[in-house]
């Protein structure tokens, strides 16, 4: 059987990967607070210039190798073949990720279960709702973070072709439909004119060079870049492909999804006068109180769309995050994916697990270590220092220790040589100074 993704199927795996929970409030919230459309600007131009960089490397390493990261590392190394290989274990970051945001994943859930016959009138109420879930309702926080767990692994289990292709082909233009019928109710709204302008206007007075280096974050993350992810997926891509044109759609699906998502969360936001800044409180509080306000059956029908469409984002990004390290451990180990994810699988549920014993009342001091909850230390490690040494890794290692001749071969058909000449400088001279400042940024 051919387990390669599709021209499409490829363009929606990577777009869903890039694709999610951190879309409904993490992207607008960024761009309101850094002038507007003035900061989508730049982050367009960043993600263009810089983090298309690194995309296109880690691309490379998977088309040429055609193996899983850390055989990429080993088998295109000009030199230092067997010290390169362990930059593959920055693939290791995905599960991390993966095992604290099957949590967020479970309470999108839950919600989405329950605002079907309950929803918290104001934001006192939804806090108390929102804060037993986390804190006092270990069983209950389990058996959502289970059923995320298992539906991720089981949509891996099923390979390439028939698992993450088939998945991403049905739930991203699923996802994008109910965006816009819910962007077209909130464009009826009162709110909506508000959040349009909080998104839209560019305010170049609130650029400055924190918002270049928030941009150049987002650029960064939201492109998949440092957990071998891209890499993994380019390995089980077809030779036909137009990996520019594919690169090129991913972004704009990307951006037109964070928008979409951005006037929808701010419209009711707007509309009901609450705080746009309020984080991960913002989709399991203040949205919650507002759609209750929208009327008992249009108001929980809604509610419930809206963590559907969550948590559909979300489960591409999960089956993202694994792929990698299971493409690793079939290849290296001739073992069949079904033993793979069984290794996998018990590690994230030991981690995901540890995550949910630390936000509650009982355990929580057990499993808190310098002041941080383990979800907390999850989340640092992983987004400050694995995520951007891996990308830093890949960006030095394509520039300097791949035969050039062999990236050329592969993109020639793609872009001129002059064109390939400018991408070749930037990636090995400027992506790799710009991602050193963007985790000096986030750990300073």
């Amino acid at each position: 059987m051919n387990d390669k993704f599709s021209k499409i199927g490829f363009v929606l795996a990577v777009a869903g990967g890039a694709i999610g929970l951190g879309n409904a409030w993490k992207f607008p919230t960024l761009v309101g607070q850094n002038g507007g459309f003035a900061f989508v600007l730049l982050y367009l131009l960043l993600t263009i210039s810089i983090g298309f960089c690194v995309f296109l490397a880690e691309i490379a390493m998977g088309r040429i190798s055609q193996s899983d990261p850390v055989n990429a590392y080993k088998s295109l190394a000009t030199k230092y073949a067997q010290k390169w290989k362990f930059a593959g274990f920055f693939m290791l970051g995905g599960i991390f990720v993966l095992s604290f945001y099957l949590v967020i994943m479970g309470w999108v859930l839950k919600y989405m279960i329950t605002s079907i016959y309950y929803l918290p009138t104001n934001t006192q109420e939804a806090g108390v709702l929102f804060g037993n879930l986390i804190q006092n309702s270990i069983l209950e926080s389990s058996l959502y973070f289970l059923i995320a767990f298992f539906l991720t692994l089981f949509v891996v289990s099923r390979g390439v072709k028939s698992g993450i292709e088939k998945l991403n082909v049905w739930i991203m233009p699923s996802l994008f439909i109910m965006l816009v019928l819910m962007l077209i109710y909130c464009f009826f709204q009162d709110g909506f004119k508000e959040a349009f302008v909080y998104l839209f206007y560019p305010d170049f007075s609130k650029l400055n060079l924190n918002s270049v280096l928030t941009a150049l974050g987002l650029a960064f993350f939201t492109l998949c870049l440092g957990i071998g992810c891209i890499t993994t997926y380019a390995a089980s891509l077809k030779d036909d492909t137009n990996l520019i044109t594919s690169s090129i759609v991913i972004i704009i699906l990307n951006i037109c999804i964070g928008l979409m998502m951005g006037l929808i969360v701010f419209t009711f936001i707007f509309k009901f006068n609450a705080n746009p800044a309020e984080g991960a409180g913002l989709v399991f509080i203040s949205l919650t109180t507002l759609f209750s306000n929208l009327g008992t059956i249009f108001g929980h029908f809604l509610a419930f769309y809206f963590f559907l469409a969550l948590f559909f984002a979300g489960i591409t990004s999960a089956v993202s995050m694994i792929e990698p390290f299971t493409f690793y451990l079939v290849n290296e180990y001739k073992i069949s994916r079904i033993k793979a994810l069984i290794f996998i699988g018990f590690i994230v549920f030991i981690l995901g697990m540890s995550c949910i014993l630390s936000f509650s009342i009982s355990y929580g001091v057990s499993f808190s270590f310098f002041g941080f909850s383990f979800f907390d230390i999850l989340d640092k490690l992983t987004s400050n220092f694995m995520l951007p040494l891996g990308a830093i890794a890949s960006a030095i290692f394509v520039g300097f220790f791949i035969d050039k001749e062999k990236i050329y071969n592969l993109f020639s058909k793609f872009m001129s040589k002059s064109i390939f000449e400018i991408w070749y400088f930037l990636l090995r001279f400027v992506a790799p100074i710009a991602i050193i400042i963007i985790m000096l940024n986030q750990i300073l």
